[in-house]
């Protein structure tokens, strides 16, 4: 994807979770009778500015799209008409401003079930959970996975997926826990495979996780011949089509599907020459991969996938769908269990035993916008839930200047029945833009040194 699409894709990425986020505080603030004075998606100079509603709200788009605002009458920001001093949010109840404040984090987990809820209503094709031959020397190989098995249950857990597989693994790592695989191989035999994961460093829990542990999805031996061509890729933009059959990249003879996927992997960004043939006649192309993220390294990509037979297909896929209400139930399943692994790698962060290097910061989210969005509607939806998720979760960290630093002014509020102090209050502000600004410079730490290590 060019630099102009995943700069398009980041925008409309953070315009979509920002409205949502400050939506949240909007409605509820609206249901509690606060008078709203600005509803603003962004910071800084307005660029368009609109007065609607009852109140005349000012609802503006701002020049700086890295965050917004919804602000409210409040005596302590200026002087309030005495008729409206009722509506004054500093003169609601402590429960009101907790509802108002708590309200925009918890939007987000609402977008997020309700998008996970929609692609399970919908129906997704997904990989089988079939395993792969282990590497030699992994823990998934000297546990006794063979290529072939199908993974039919985690801990007693059914699962249906490659992706649920991923997640449970992922989950177990992080814990440092055993994982017992219940496994079907081709003749039908079930067994149980225990991966003893208490000495996996959680330093190490990445997106790669299955492979340090051996665990690889299947793939069949595919003919270096394309199927599926993504429009903006790199195939595309070289002119690669579908049914074209690779025989050569830079000389060097492609047997198999899993050689040409090497070759690009190994030269993101580095430009290929490839021979290919097209209706008996051989062809040549310069190939460019785009440079992708996976885990703390950069991948070649050029959007394009082998052409598979139709009992491959049938094989190795399955399209998981669900009714409404258990669309419901699998959704917000889900986004409680993202926000809680979110807690818990936070958590080990702050001690210790996972690397600050996984925070990320906005030019590594941008990245990540544009490969989903090159993949596709329902990968681009899938990583909107998943940031909304992320973005919930951060506004909830006790941290002054934060919704959750809000939450916990007001939680000690109830609990002495008076409010802070100002002199407290202010200390927060200091101490919360101290950690935030170390957090930020964490992320933008990490995303030089991806850009720079590539």
């Amino acid at each position: 994807m060019s630099f102009v699409q995943t700069v398009v894709a980041f925008i409309v990425a953070l315009g979509v979770l920002i409205v949502v986020h400050e939506y949240g505080h909007y409605l509820v603030a609206r249901a509690c009778k606060v008078k709203v004075l600005r509803f603003s998606v962004g910071f800084g100079r307005p660029l368009a500015t609109w007065r609607l509603g009852p109140d005349r709200t000012e609802w503006v788009l701002a020049a700086i799209p890295f965050g917004g605002y919804v602000k409210m009458l409040d005596e302590r920001e200026g002087p309030v008409e005495p008729a409206e001093l009722a509506r004054a949010f500093n003169r609601q109840s402590v429960w009101k401003r907790f509802a108002i404040v708590i309200a925009g984090p918890l939007f987000n987990f609402v977008f997020a079930v309700l998008v996970y809820a929609g692609l399970f209503m919908y129906g997704l094709p997904e990989a089988r959970p079939i395993l792969g031959a282990p590497p030699a020397g992994t823990l998934a190989a000297a546990a006794g996975v063979h290529a072939g098995d199908t993974v039919r249950a985690i801990d007693g857990e059914p699962i249906a997926t490659w992706q649920e597989l991923r997640w449970r693994v992922l989950q177990a790592a992080l814990q440092r826990q055993s994982a017992q695989l219940e496994t079907l191989d081709e003749r039908g035999h079930i067994a149980l495979v225990a991966l003893d994961l208490s000495g996996f460093p959680s330093a190490d829990v990445e997106t790669d996780v299955l492979e340090k542990i051996g665990l690889r999805l299947y793939r069949p031996p595919l003919e270096p011949v394309l199927g599926q061509v993504l429009g903006g890729g790199a195939a595309e933009r070289a002119g690669l089509m579908s049914g074209d059959r690779i025989l050569r990249v830079d000389g060097s003879p492609i047997e198999n599907w899993d050689a040409f996927v090497n070759a690009i992997r190994s030269h993101p960004g580095g430009e290929l020459s490839i021979a290919f043939e097209r209706a008996g006649s051989e062809h040549r192309a310069q190939v460019v991969p785009d440079a992708v993220s996976a885990g703390n390294a950069r991948i070649g990509r050029i959007g394009a996938g082998p052409r598979q037979p139709e009992a491959y297909a049938e094989k190795l896929v399955i399209r998981v769908q669900h009714g409404p209400l258990a669309s419901l139930g699998r959704a917000a399943a889900k986004t409680a269990d993202i926000a809680l692994f979110s807690l818990k790698m936070l958590g080990k962060m702050l001690i210790g035993e996972v690397s600050w290097r996984h925070l990320s910061g906005p030019v590594t989210i941008a990245d990540f916008a544009g490969q989903s969005a090159s993949l596709g509607w329902v990968s681009y939806l899938t990583f909107l839930a998943l940031i909304s998720i992320s973005l919930g979760v951060l506004n909830l960290l006790p941290i002054p200047l934060l919704d959750g630093g809000h939450l916990m002014y007001y939680a000690i509020e109830i609990i002495k029945g008076r409010p802070v102090s100002e002199r407290f209050m202010e200390l927060g502000q200091r101490v919360g833009l101290a950690l935030l600004l170390v957090m930020m410079a964490f992320a933008f730490y990490n995303d030089l040194n991806r850009l720079l290590t590539g």
